[in-house]
């Protein structure tokens, strides 16, 4: 039998959350790298809430669909990318992929760092939680932050991150009372699950004096409670609104946009993907802290390539810890 691999397609628009019956597995031959170009065999593939928005429009039915991945050269036909060398690219929900120098990256070794770490807390989540602290919302030290989803993937980096910029006090809101308190373990001084109450209630008792900053991950009452909860000339960085993502309806807009106006609130959203040239920055910084152990990368594991699916749609219920990973080889 001819070598194959295997590739996840989207098999329909989905309505409200995604079903298995969205996707579909597809198999067909290894392909054979051209001179140029060198397959990569995959090892570990990332699943983020932004794949949800693209599932409505962005990716074409019938085609494989995209995702950062790691994975190692098999077979090459460029000198830039020699066989054996562990590579990050961007053709995820496959188990094999052909790419150009271009498209690839060739991981930097690093005693102490998981290569795991690739996809999450030096990857495009962490680089996210790293923009909106520095680029956006500009952490001063002393301020008090506040993060929502804190315990999924840019939530988690975000507080670790925040406490090592020298913020006064990090709060953090999360979708159990479990996971509120390995929070603390990771550096947050307080954390919330926002099932218990009110999450205007729960933030205003956590941070009676106001905060400072919000690192926003979710949108709807989050958003409104923090807007309630900021100080005068309180910045919020709009990381994204996973609360929608799944929504048949528009949700409603917080009720007390107005206080943006009266407190002289600064909101800004953002695109990772227009701050890549801050990676390096990232990797400075971060790097000498994970090798002393003062940052975890913080993952949730699933193995199997045919468990993509319910990994994807797990994480959208959030039932990850820190960042969500496929593992595709034990190797």
């Amino acid at each position: 039998m001819k070598p194959t691999m295997l590739a996840v397609h989207q098999a329909r628009r989905p309505d409200g959350m995604p079903v298995a019956e969205d996707f579909a597995f597809v198999s067909s031959p290894l392909p054979v790298p051209e001179p140029g170009t060198a397959l990569v065999e995959n090892l570990y593939l990332s699943v983020d809430p932004y794949m949800r928005e693209n599932m409505d429009a962005v990716w074409q039915l019938g085609s494989p669909l995209e995702g950062r991945s790691l994975g190692r050269v098999v077979d090459s036909r460029t000198p830039s990318l020699p066989e054996g060398t562990i590579v990050q690219h961007r053709q995820g929900w496959r188990t094999h992929a052909v790419v150009r120098p271009d498209d690839a990256r060739i991981l930097p070794p690093h005693t102490g760092v998981p290569l795991t770490a690739w996809l999450g807390i030096l990857g495009g989540t962490g680089l996210s939680a790293y923009v909106a602290l520095t680029k956006i919302a500009k952490v001063r030290p002393g301020e008090t932050v506040f993060i929502s989803a804190a315990a999924g993937g840019v939530g988690s980096a975000a507080g670790q991150m925040a406490r090592l910029r020298g913020a006064g006090k990090v709060i953090g809101s999360t979708g159990s009372a479990a996971k509120a308190a390995r929070l603390t373990q990771l550096g947050f001084d307080t954390a919330f699950d926002y099932h218990a109450g009110p999450v205007r209630d729960q933030l205003a008792q956590a941070a009676p004096d106001g905060i400072d900053v919000c690192i926003d991950n979710v949108g709807g009452e989050h958003l409104e409670a923090a807007i309630a909860s900021l100080r005068e000339y309180g910045r919020i960085a709009w990381c994204g609104a996973i609360a929608q993502y799944n929504s048949t309806e528009p949700p409603p807009a917080p009720r007390n946009l107005f206080d943006i106006v009266e407190k002289s609130i600064t909101l800004e959203g953002f695109l990772v993907r227009n701050h890549r040239d801050s990676r390096h920055e990232l990797e400075d910084f971060l790097i000498p802290h994970l090798q002393e152990g003062r940052v975890l990368s913080q993952e949730t594991v699933i193995d199997g390539f045919d468990h993509v699916v319910s990994a994807f749609t797990g994480m959208l219920r959030g039932e990850n810890s820190g960042k969500m990973l496929v593992r595709l080889t034990s190797d």
